[in-house]
């Protein structure tokens, strides 16, 4: 017999991607909470756009070491 983890984390699987990224979400916001430490909702349709943005392939990511070598030199 599985545990309830066990089987929370097939029930969760069998969600379509959007779904499965919700949940995803959902629990990796509860493990950064802090009490009181509540998001505006300006900041979270913010991020919600950024989401979207990159899972629809919209905006071009770069990673952080090119990045911050191209503010460096826009600054220097």
């Amino acid at each position: 017999m599985s545990t309830p983890i066990e089987r929370i984390v097939a029930e969760a699987l069998l969600l379509g991607p959007e779904a499965r990224a919700l949940v995803a979400e959902r629990l990796l916001e509860s493990l950064d909470a802090t009490p009181g430490a509540e998001l505006s909702s300006a900041w979270k349709d913010e991020l919600r756009k950024r989401c979207e943005e990159i899972d629809t392939a919209s905006v071009e990511l770069s990673d952080a070491v090119e990045a911050l070598a191209r503010a460096h030199a826009a600054i220097g």
